[in-house]
């Protein structure tokens, strides 16, 4: 045995492991950075999608497809592109096709080499970090509940690897009416008191207290009562002996302030909106190019400012890159609604209009809608830009659909950018291709 050799591969290896350590945050680094939520843009991450077998009790391709893929029963109008991830970390379809019949690869979000692959491109470019959807009618299930376990566990190891901030979002999309505030109440102990989720140094605290945002109460489509509703953000703001208190992020209606369009019209919701410690308008799909942006942000976004500032609360706009959910509207028998490439992406010019009014308007904080979200054509992640490589027939949108030829990391780039131009007040210039 060369003992020699041996040892200097001990040495070698131990120089790695230092040098590997060295590059890691400290938690007073990451307890720093994560102590404030003004100057940060945060990203939504779906972390969703699914292979058949990922777990047990998944034999789908979740949010990917209604059955095996194929161009006819896609949910999705966009596909990731998947060269920076290992081969063993992919799903192959083999009912989807390139049209050099090689199949078409996606992934898992269970999968934590998939979750670090994304945070490591928010660190590469920038990206505070990652506001975590669970949505309540997936975790009222037990099977729900461990995937979206697992998912979460996924973001907190890739956040705390990378530097990154995360905290939850409750998503009550299509959640029972009847327990949905019980059902928040309950997963927020399950969170805190048996996955320790806040005890991360990267999860996301302002105001001292471990932030947490409320999607969906007060939309005309969704679940949630007023008295109901406003017991729960008075017991998860002030805290109780079995939930631990929270700065609160009201996802709100666009119209909230004047109950009308997407905000229901009883008056109650008035007092609610305004208990938030955070309001987080949903603006996705409220406009479609840059003057209709403009407009909006004048009409509705500066009142909105003013309004959050009268009341001494923050204001956390949405922005977002482009729209599109064609085959996701087909599939639910809504192909009224499915309108491929409905709110275009102009080559990033629609995006960084949206940026530029709101660091005018002095914002502290945005909210990017969203990191993975390629159901509705939202995500900034990247996704394949040649159309010469998507299956042939299949609805399908590109970033370069609008006639500008973009690289995959277009709109991470932006995205990116959009904290330096916040934390300093600068006027957004395009990045390069």
């Amino acid at each position: 045995m060369n003992f020699a050799l041996l040892k200097a591969q001990f040495c070698g290896l131990l120089v790695l492991l230092v040098f590997f350590w060295s590059q890691l945050p400290s938690r007073a680094e990451s307890e720093k950075f994560a102590s404030d939520l003004r100057g940060k843009v945060i990203v939504g991450y779906q972390g969703w999608f699914g292979c058949p077998g990922d777990d047990q009790s998944n034999q789908s391709w979740s949010h990917w497809s209604i059955k095996t893929p194929d161009i006819n029963n896609l949910v999705v109008d966009m596909l990731p592109a998947t060269d920076e991830y290992k081969p063993s970390d992919l799903c192959a379809c083999s009912n989807l096709r390139h049209p050099d019949g090689s199949p078409v690869y996606l992934f898992s979000s269970l999968n934590p080499n998939v979750v670090k692959v994304h945070f490591q491109w928010m660190q590469n470019y920038g990206i505070d970090g990652v506001a975590a959807q669970r949505f309540i009618v997936d975790v009222a299930t037990p099977d729900g509940r461990q995937r979206r376990d697992k998912v979460l566990e996924n973001i907190r190891a890739a956040a705390e690897a990378s530097g990154r901030v995360f905290f939850v979002t409750y998503d009550i999309s299509q959640a029972n009416a009847s327990t949905v505030t019980r059902d928040i109440e309950n997963d927020w102990q399950h969170l805190v008191d048996d996955l320790k989720i806040t005890s991360s140094p990267n999860y996301m605290r302002y105001r001292n207290k471990p932030v947490l945002q409320l999607w969906g109460f007060g939309f005309n489509d969704h679940p949630g009562e007023p008295p109901e509703v406003k017991a729960l953000i008075t017991k998860l703001k002030a805290g109780t002996p079995q939930l631990s208190a929270v700065t609160l992020i009201g996802g709100v209606p666009a119209c909230w302030r004047l109950l009308i369009g997407d905000a229901k019209t009883d008056l109650r919701w008035a007092e609610i909106y305004r208990m938030y410690d955070v309001i987080s308008p949903w603006l996705v799909n409220r406009f479609g190019d840059e003057l209709h942006a403009f407009v909006f942000m004048k009409t509705m976004v500066q009142p909105d400012l003013d309004e959050t500032k009268r009341l001494g609360i923050d204001y956390m706009p949405v922005i977002f890159p482009g729209f599109s959910w064609y085959n996701l509207m087909h599939e639910i028998n809504q192909p009224n609604k499915g309108v491929l490439n409905r709110v275009p992406r102009n080559g990033g010019k629609f995006y960084l209009k949206q940026i530029s009014e709101l660091v005018a308007l002095h914002v502290n904080m945005m909210y990017v809608a969203m990191f993975d979200e390629v159901n509705e054509g939202t995500a900034v992640f990247k996704v394949e830009t040649d159309k010469k490589k998507l299956p042939q027939g299949a609805h399908l949108v590109y970033p370069g659909l609008d006639g500008a030829d973009l690289a995959p990391d277009r709109f991470l780039k932006i995205t990116g950018l959009a904290g330096k131009y916040l934390r300093n007040s600068l006027q957004p210039a395009a990045p390069a291709k």
